[in-house]
């Protein structure tokens, strides 16, 4: 008997469901490919597997599914940890917060199942110009996943890429090029394997291998040095069920604020939120106190706290004191967060009813300007960010649109107990590295219970502690001028270069569709 007489529509319903499996397979897989060690070959292995499948997919709802499933896994088992916030600290119920993790992964796979239908609707049939498609889409949906409804980009193909080959690329084209560049050489791979022509295989090879290779050929030392500081960061590691509880934080502000008097070097930072109680609610004489600390010398320090009053509004912010700041009018510099999470630092119009079942602190807070002044310690310019913000490079680049302005020395302050000891330390250690690699600056993070750390300008970390430890971390700093190619057209244009790309991309591949059409006979449909 033939195989299409064996292949009946129950058949084929079990191969489709199987297939699915092993998309979603794919997806999870792929999670692992960022932390706690990041694998720029296995994170482009999935992705192959997954373009392998989407370009053997006939129709564009076949190729849109199979891209909400390995996206929607793919989300899943990287950011899995948000259920600890909603259920263990935010209250929720388990099967709600559950639900609710599901459903965000979902709905922010949808631009990915947009992305493959497009790919499949107008792919150009070739393997060459397809893989080039095929990263145009990727790109977009990773575009889209970052900036729409204030972007979510976590987990981001590219950030696995951080000690790869194409590491090269980011000071030139950002996390999402690498991405894109990624997600090419992951086509290539699939057309590899379905081409039986020895030509063509050879044509794959050789451009995946030129891909992943000619990167290095870029030149990499853009920036210059500036001057060198000596830093202290400090890590609290107080529990979040214990940061607002009045029976601990008498012991928390006291080793804070000892910390940050007593510790030795040009400049010390205290985590988001080290002291996590608003001016009017800080015990009296708490700040009087402790600036006049920093009053005298040449000692500098930067300290995460609410700012602002329940009446007139607050915000997440940073207050940089030293002799220069505290002789002004207000007292300190001041740095407030720009990008604020949605949930946790502000409620989406339509939302309240949500927050409103979880018990989160400080929860709707105002924001800051986009492009901040920085914060001045021994003629280095300290550029602060808090937390998520670090994720958004081309918001961070939006400061050296004066470079003589733009920051020589990035630091990041974050308090991600939240997420208790989770994947979630590694995975944003490893953003912060690739804005160093971007931006070309060092990043400088103190955090609450990881990942604390030293990064240069190259993205390594060369000194650390140990996460959910309270700990004192020293070291030396290097300062950095100058603007990477990437720093220069997003701080002018922000992605939308990137996008242009993508646009470009799609209309060339629409044009060719329309004019191979009228010969081209029509394809049978898949079963689903």
């Amino acid at each position: 008997m033939s195989a299409a007489l064996l292949d009946t529509p129950r058949t084929a319903r079990r191969r489709w469901a199987l297939e699915l499996l092993g998309v979603a397979l794919l997806g999870a897989l792929q999670a692992l490919s960022f932390a706690p060690h990041p694998l720029w070959w296995l994170q482009i292995a999935c992705t192959a597997g997954f373009a392998w499948r989407v370009q053997a997919a006939r129709r564009p709802a076949r190729a849109a599914l199979l891209g909400l499933v390995f996206g929607t896994a793919w989300l899943c088992a990287s950011v899995w940890w948000l259920f600890i916030s909603m259920h263990f600290y935010g209250g929720l119920a388990a099967w709600m917060a559950a639900l609710a993790v599901l459903a965000l992964c979902a709905f922010l796979s949808l631009y990915l199942a947009t992305a493959m239908a497009a790919f499949a609707k107008w792919r150009f049939g070739s393997p060459l110009p397809d893989a080039v498609f095929f990263g145009a889409m990727w790109l977009a949906a990773e575009l889209a996943r970052g900036v729409l409804f204030t972007g979510f980009p976590w987990a981001a193909s590219g950030y696995a890429h951080v000690d790869g080959p194409l590491a090269a690329l980011a000071p030139w084209v950002g996390v999402y090029g690498i991405g894109a560049v990624a997600a090419m050489v992951a086509a290539l791979v699939a057309a590899l394997a379905a081409r039986r022509s020895r030509a063509s295989r050879i044509a794959c090879a050789v451009a995946g291998g030129v891909l992943l290779l000619a990167p290095q050929a870029l030149p990499q030392d853009l920036t210059q040095p500036s001057g060198t500081l000596s830093v202290t960061l400090l890590q609290g590691n107080v529990a979040q069920e214990e940061k607002f509880a009045s029976a601990y934080q008498p012991q928390a502000l006291a080793w804070y604020a000892d910390a940050l008097a007593e510790s030795p070097g040009d400049l010390v930072v205290a985590p988001e939120t080290a002291v996590p109680l608003l001016p009017e609610q800080l015990p009296d004489g708490f700040w009087d106190a402790l600036s006049e600390r920093f009053a005298h010398g040449d000692r500098a320090g930067l300290l995460g706290l609410p700012l602002g009053s329940f009446e007139m509004g607050y915000t997440n912010s940073v207050a940089g004191l030293s002799a220069a700041s505290i002789a002004t009018g207000r007292g300190y510099y001041r740095y407030d967060k720009h990008h604020l999470v949605p949930f946790g630092e502000f409620i989406p119009p339509g939302f309240h009813w949500f927050t409103e079942m979880m018990s989160i602190p400080l929860g709707d807070f105002a924001r800051g300007p986009l492009n901040a002044p920085s914060f001045q310690v021994r003629g280095e310019r300290i550029g602060p960010n808090i937390c998520y913000e670090d994720l958004f490079g081309e918001e961070l680049a939006a400061r050296f649109v004066e470079p003589s302005r733009a920051p020589t020395i990035f630091a990041n302050v974050s308090n991600i107990a939240w997420f208790g000891d989770s994947v979630a330390i590694s995975q944003h250690l490893q953003i912060s590295r690739m804005r160093s690699l971007e931006l070309q600056r060092p990043m400088i993070r103190a955090t609450n219970t990881g990942a604390t750390a030293l990064i240069d300008h190259r993205g390594q970390v060369t000194q650390s502690l140990a996460p959910i430890t309270r700990g004192i971390l020293q070291g030396q700093v290097q300062g950095r001028t100058g603007r990477t190619p990437f720093a220069v057209w997003a701080s002018d244009l922000g992605l939308w270069p990137l996008w242009v790309l993508v646009l470009a991309a799609l209309v060339a591949a629409i044009r060719e569709s329309h004019r191979r059409s009228w010969v081209r006979p029509e394809a049978p449909p898949d079963a689903i």
